[in-house]
């Protein structure tokens, strides 16, 4: 039986899939402790397959800056990213995880992130980063689930939008230019302000950035919902509003492509909450489809199984051939 492996590097924990079922979601903060060979013994007891089982893997990492293709684990400098810093907070559990899977001998390609060095709209790159590499395994997850042309959003601690036209990708929007998550969002005035006082880095700014900077105190939507029901459902409320309309705008750049039907996509930890999903619904005024939270683990494994097939471009993107 083949079987092909998808590795997701989520904020919180690295998630692996693979497409007959099988899942392991590892906290980022517990593999950062781990040596290499711990964490492919517990990839491989979690998961219940040796690594010579593995007929390929897609692995992501980071923002995905530095390679334009999907590339063979073996020919990718320093991960595959430009730098270290950045937008986000680094803990070295995916690291941990990317260094393993590299030195196990596994068959395997590293997901690039989507950039200005493959971005094929030029317009679009006004911005240097669009999305990471884990929202190409979720957008190629709802390729797969027979959508030529669509909008998706993944919800969560950030918001980031892709928009993919007759099965290509052709733009996105990253988490620090439009629409706030819970945890993270785009640089306002006043942030800009505390930048340049020097009060904190563009990076913190960007990490205090989404609508829980607005409710002191709580570090997740689910411990504001558990004390202060009514608090929650506001933010929750501002997510689906903003999420709601960076979607609107990515399906202005879809149907500057293509004339057929767009398909609404919402994923994420809160993207798939029926109570977002109802919001979002409501302020498009149309069906808006949802997914799960093991859509990017998933699809890097449908990548998995496509580039070892002889799959050259997945959704546009070139595949580096082995």
């Amino acid at each position: 039986m083949s079987v092909f492996l998808g590795i997701e590097h989520g904020t919180g924990a690295i998630r692996l899939a693979t497409l007959d079922g099988r899942t392991l979601a590892l906290p980022r903060k517990e593999a950062a402790l781990m040596s290499c060979e711990d964490v492919m013994d517990r990839i491989q007891q979690g998961l219940g397959i040796g690594a010579e089982d593995v007929d390929m893997a897609a692995i992501t990492y980071s923002m995905g800056d530095a390679i334009t293709r999907i590339t063979p684990i073996e020919r990718v400098p320093n991960r595959g990213i430009v730098r270290g810093d950045g937008a986000g907070v680094h803990i070295g559990g995916g690291t941990r995880v990317f260094d393993a899977i590299r030195a196990s001998g596994m068959r395997a390609v590293v997901v690039c992130g989507f950039h200005r060095g493959n971005c094929p709209d030029a317009r679009m790159n006004v911005f240097s980063h669009g999305a990471s590499p884990e929202k190409i395994g979720i957008a190629y997850h709802v390729y797969q689930m027979g959508y030529e042309s669509f909008v998706v959003s993944d919800v969560s601690s950030n918001t980031v939008s892709l928009a993919v036209a007759d099965g290509r990708l052709v733009g996105a929007i990253d988490a620090c230019i439009f629409a706030p998550g819970a945890v993270h969002g785009p640089l306002d005035l006043d942030a800009i302000r505390k930048v340049d006082d020097g009060t904190m880095s563009a990076n913190e700014a960007f990490s205090k950035g989404g609508v829980l900077k607005l409710h002191k105190g709580y570090t997740s939507i689910e411990e504001l919902l558990e004390r202060d029901r009514e608090a929650g459902r506001r933010a929750l409320d501002t997510i689906a509003l903003f999420a709601a309309m960076e979607m609107a705008a990515c399906e202005v750049l879809v149907r500057d492509y293509t004339d057929g039907s767009v398909k609404m996509v919402l994923t994420g930890s809160i993207g798939a909450l029926a109570e977002v999903a109802h919001r979002v619904r409501r302020h498009l005024g149309r069906d808006v489809h949802t997914t799960n939270g093991w859509s990017a683990a998933l699809g890097c494994a449908q990548i998995a199984r496509a580039v070892a097939g002889g799959c050259q471009h997945i959704l546009g993107i070139e595949v580096e051939p082995f």
